[in-house]
């Protein structure tokens, strides 16, 4: 009897493989032309547009656009700006993660939450509060040292390599602050308590144990950090064009916009975006040799307590500083964002008169250009976040459960956006989609929503394929014996029980896109602005108060979505 059963359950094994397979590849195809159009294609055309003029291949000509006196610029200062966030993140991350983690600090487990607030705020929001507060002419601070303690001029002028490099660090340092908390939070501390009984002091065990350990986690970090800086738009755009200061992308932009999309205007944000596009693969290149490198094992196989260091008389100075950074960095701007979208006219003092709730009223119901804004940016969001999640479940089963030639080409594009920049990005869906090969996408919102898609779909595989990594492979293999088809296995075990990982999934990707600007600034037409496009031109335009106004609703906004993708993932852990 035992025998029968286990010759049938090995035929209906037999039946269901070869069903199977047919399914499997079918999801496989559609899988890889889903990541081929939406993202292979528009990449790809970013490089055939640098290098190909009329058929032909034409190396002088990007020779000579780089050497133009504004990209050749462009590029320096891309470098200067990213090298002097890099250094200035990775020094204020590394220390806050040390000081949360290896020390005695009072209140560790709020500063450590606190310190990844800049992590999920929009850094083109906190340039346009420093801007505010650090314009030469205009900024509360410098203004009120001038007329009020004497000051010649202004204490610092924002609008500066400094400024733009100041306010990067503020947003980016997370990057370095999570990587090292982790590293160290796992270190085996037999090492640092070996020095320690030895005599050594606490700088001493911090600058030659503590730091050369965890220096692959650090560099790793540092290497994001400048990947993000090299791409990033928002911060240069609001504090440097002021001043003549233009990175890659704030270049492209120009050149795009002010040329109405013209062939010349293309080609050099091909070739510029190229540049970009090599830079991110050797940073992240250069990452992966750092996190190959056998010889940093800190991590040891039994279970331990991470070794406290005592400050002693430095325990309330310490907090003191990173009680003073937070009010610094986060509450004050924060605050100045509302405020400032209180006032009646920008550069009225902050009197009860003087505020009301009237430009919050204004962009939210009367407003036509804010209103369009917001239900573009939610609809976008939410329709970008819904395909992208199903999307990715799809995707993600073919990488993680199948067994099926081909799916590492999968892997490969499923995380080419994740190492792209928006820029790039936006770009390459302008060549893909405006016409040249059949389809016209261009000046309509459905443009964004396909660079969205494209952009976020790393981060819906990344959720997706946590959550079936947990499904364990019986319970699929018992519903194929049973008789079901994959369509059925999928629809009644895997969705189900993957729901909390799409639902986090879905959550990451509309919140990124509530606040993103990077993408939607290089394809938005004057009916298709998003919430970050219109609080960018808002302000270009002088519309200072109504500018901050709508960045305190993306504020709370990003806050709400932030809490709700807790919630979520902290159901799906249970």
């Amino acid at each position: 009897m035992n025998d029968k059963l286990m010759n049938d359950i090995e035929v209906m094994n037999g039946i269901t493989r070869r069903r199977g397979f047919g399914t499997a590849q079918i999801i496989l195809f559609l899988s890889i032309a889903i990541l081929v159009v939406v993202v292979a294609v528009p990449v790809l055309l970013i490089f055939f547009n640098a290098f190909w003029v009329n058929g032909e291949f034409n190396v002088r000509d990007v020779a000579r656009i780089i050497r133009e006196p504004d990209t050749w610029r462009a590029l320096v200062n891309s470098l200067i700006i990213a090298t002097g966030t890099t250094i200035g993140s990775t020094l204020v991350g590394t220390f806050f993660a040390w000081l949360v983690t290896r020390t005695d600090l009072p209140y560790k487990r709020f500063m450590k939450a606190m310190f990844l607030v800049p992590f999920m705020l929009p850094s083109f929001i906190g340039a346009l509060a420093w801007k505010m507060l650090l314009s030469p002419r205009a900024g509360f601070i410098n203004r009120f040292f001038m007329t009020q303690l004497g000051f010649d001029g202004p204490v610092f002028n924002i609008y500066s390599y400094a400024g733009i490099i100041l306010v990067e660090v503020m947003y980016l340092f997370p990057f370095v602050f999570i990587q090292v908390c982790g590293a160290l939070e796992r270190m085996d501390p037999t090492l640092e308590e070996s020095a320690r009984i030895s005599g050594a002091g606490l700088f001493t065990i911090t600058r030659k144990i503590t730091i050369p350990l965890v220096m692959p986690s650090i560099l790793s970090g540092a290497l994001l950090i400048m990947l993000y800086s090299m791409a990033h738009f928002g911060t240069v755009a609001v504090l440097g064009i002021e001043n003549g200061i233009f990175n890659i992308p704030t270049l492209i932009y120009q050149r795009i916009h002010q040329s109405a999309g013209s062939f010349a205007s293309i080609r050099t944000g091909t070739v510029l975006a190229t540049v970009l596009v090599i830079s991110a693969a050797l940073i992240l290149w250069l990452q992966g040799k750092i996190l190959s490198k056998g010889h940093y094992q800190i991590i040891a196989g039994k279970s331990f307590r991470p070794m406290e260091l005592k400050l002693r008389a430095l325990r309330f100075p310490l907090l003191l500083l990173c009680v003073a950074y937070i009010a610094f960095t986060i509450v004050l701007p924060t605050v100045v964002i509302f405020l400032v979208g209180g006032l009646k006219t920008y550069g009225l003092p902050f009197t009860w008169e003087n505020l009301s709730l009237d430009n919050y009223k204004f962009v939210l119901f009367d407003y036509k250009v804010t209103k369009d804004a917001i239900w573009n940016s939610v609809t976008l969001g939410f329709s970008a976040a819904v395909i992208t999640m199903f999307a990715g479940v799809m995707i993600s089963y073919v990488i993680v459960k199948m067994k099926v030639r081909g799916k590492g080409i999968l892997e490969f594009l499923g995380m080419l956006p994740f190492s792209v920049p928006g820029s790039v990005i936006a770009l390459g869906v302008i060549l893909a989609w405006s016409g040249r090969y059949g389809v016209n996408l261009y000046n309509t919102v459905w443009i964004i929503l396909v660079a969205y898609i494209a952009r976020y779909m790393a981060f819906s595989l990344r959720a997706n394929g946590a959550a079936l990594e947990q499904v364990h492979d019986s319970l699929m293999e018992a519903a194929r014996v049973c008789g079901a088809t994959m369509w059925q296995t999928l629809k009644d075990i895997v969705l189900p029980l993957v729901r909390p990982g799409m639902l986090a999934a879905f959550f990451l990707i509309f919140l990124p896109s509530l606040r993103e600007l990077t993408v939607s600034i290089m394809l938005y037409a004057p009916t298709t602005r998003t919430i970050g496009v219109a609080i960018y031109t808002l302000n270009e335009d002088g519309e200072t108060v109504r500018s901050a106004a709508l960045a305190g609703i993306a504020l709370i906004l990003i806050v709400v979505g932030q809490t709700l993708i807790n919630r979520f993932t902290e159901k799906g852990r249970g």
